[in-house]
């Protein structure tokens, strides 16, 4: 039986690999709680230090949701929906939004609905030329359920999300990169080969640093600017017994290249 993840580490990077090509790689509800076990072990695994997420096959990233797994539990009413579906997409989304390495995306091809979420929810993502978006939902009479009512606003603003969320229509990835969706819009050919250069300019860095950074910026984003600042001043106090932070400063104050401990 074929994995429904592939994954493979190459140096210090792991590379996810959503593998349901069949079926435009849709997140069923194995595939949904196998991502999140993978993610514990990445987490715990110190020699990983980003993970690269991508989809398999030419057609898509991901279509979304598995529509017919998920219409069997909303046919069991509302109580079986909300925990089998809504929680576990929103769990998925949260837990890559907060993990404390940096996740990019890889959009290779559509991206449709919980596609699109994890686009949403990863802190960066580069789309190939071919890649396409969708908040498709509301073609079959649902709101999206994986956090794209809420992070989708914060990104591109109320009305462009509006827009989208209420029309269901498809975008292209040079709208995605104008609305905040991705940070790059790169030849098909270079979409792997970009995202491995990201990653490695990030990865030069602390990453007790980077850990820091991603959760204040997650942490604060929702909150007033003084709260916000209270969670900076925190993550930055979580710095001042490393090692990793006398190293940078060492390595500016003497002008060499620093090699951090994670430590």
């Amino acid at each position: 039986m074929k994995p429904l993840i592939i994954i493979e580490k190459k140096s210090d990077i792991a590379f996810l690999t959503l593998n349901r090509p069949e079926k435009l790689n849709a997140l069923n509800y194995a595939t949904n709680d196998l991502l999140l076990e993978l993610l514990d072990e990445i987490e715990n695994d110190t020699s990983i230090r980003a993970i690269i997420l991508t989809g398999a096959g030419e057609s898509a990233f991901s279509a979304g949701g598995d529509i017919h797994e998920f219409t069997q539990s909303i046919k069991q009413g509302g109580d079986v929906a909300v925990r089998e579906f809504v929680r576990r997409g929103q769990q998925m989304t949260s837990r890559i939004e907060s993990f404390p390495k940096p996740i990019i995306v890889a959009v290779n091809g559509i991206a449709f609905g919980g596609g699109c979420e994890i686009t949403e929810a990863a802190h960066l993502a580069v789309a190939s030329e071919k890649a396409i978006f969708a908040k498709p939902e509301i073609n079959i009479g649902i709101p999206p359920t994986f956090g794209g009512t809420q992070r989708l606003p914060r990104l591109a603003g109320r009305k462009r999300a509006l827009e989208l969320l209420l029309t269901g229509d498809r975008f292209s990835p040079e709208r995605a990169y104008e609305m905040g969706l991705v940070n790059q819009v790169v030849p098909h050919e270079d979409l792997i080969p970009t995202a491995i250069q990201l990653a490695n300019r990030i990865l030069q860095h602390s990453p007790l640093a980077t850990a820091r950074i991603i959760s204040a910026v997650t942490r604060g984003l929702n909150t007033t600017i003084g709260e916000g600042l209270e969670i900076e001043k925190e993550q930055f106090a979580r710095m001042l017994h490393t090692d990793d932070i006398i190293t940078g400063l060492d390595a500016w104050i003497e002008r060499r290249k620093p090699v951090y401990s994670g430590r």
